[in-house]
């Protein structure tokens, strides 16, 4: 059965979002050109002005939708885990699965680095991050946490800190980030004031 036009259509926009996204972490963002991304996609330049006013736009709708796809799966995790540390961990296992210079480690950072340059970029990356934190400070709440945008807002920040210093410090390791973010979040616990 032959695809429609609306069907390549589609099929083609979903080639050039995936190609940029694969494209960002490789060359970094301000090298990913137009024609990078047709030939990676398997398309003519005339089909990436088709779909998209510039190559920026394309970059910037590439980035927000992988961000959006992270994010799509952290409110369920959240809500199975049964304590501060599954939470995080949860959050950050991912991170303990790849090397520091990951594709989407290296994605997230192209792009914070190329918002600071790009107004409208910056303002769908704080989008993103502002529903990270609205389900961080939701399970907070829902813990009769104190403070639980504040407390959200940090958390959020010591998470994507962690994401950077991994390239500066290969030796730091996700897994010992949890108990220590746990306890700011948690308090020491009653063993760990005994002592």
């Amino acid at each position: 059965m032959s695809q429609t036009a609306v069907e390549r259509g589609r099929e083609a926009r979903e080639k050039l979002l995936a190609a940029a996204a694969e494209l960002i972490p490789e060359l970094g963002w301000g090298a990913v050109s137009t024609r990078a991304i047709a030939a990676r996609a398997g398309v003519t330049v005339g089909v990436v002005h088709y779909h998209f006013p510039s190559v920026q736009a394309l970059l910037r709708q590439a980035v927000v939708g992988v961000l959006r796809d992270l994010l799509s799966g952290v409110e369920p995790i959240v809500a199975q885990a049964d304590s501060t540390e599954a939470v995080i961990a949860a959050m950050l296992g991912p991170l303990a699965e790849t090397d520091a210079d990951d594709p989407a480690s290296l994605l997230f950072i192209e792009a914070c680095l190329a918002s600071a340059r790009d107004e409208e970029l910056r303002a769908q990356l704080a989008a993103a991050a502002a529903e990270f934190r609205a389900i961080i400070t939701r399970w907070l709440d829902q813990a009769g946490h104190p403070y639980t945008d504040d407390t959200a807002s940090v958390l959020a920040a010591a998470m994507d800190g962690v994401l950077l210093h991994r390239l500066l410090n290969p030796r730091l390791h996700p897994a010992a980030a949890v108990p220590v973010l746990a306890r700011l979040i948690d308090g020491p616990s009653a063993s760990a004031t005994d002592a």
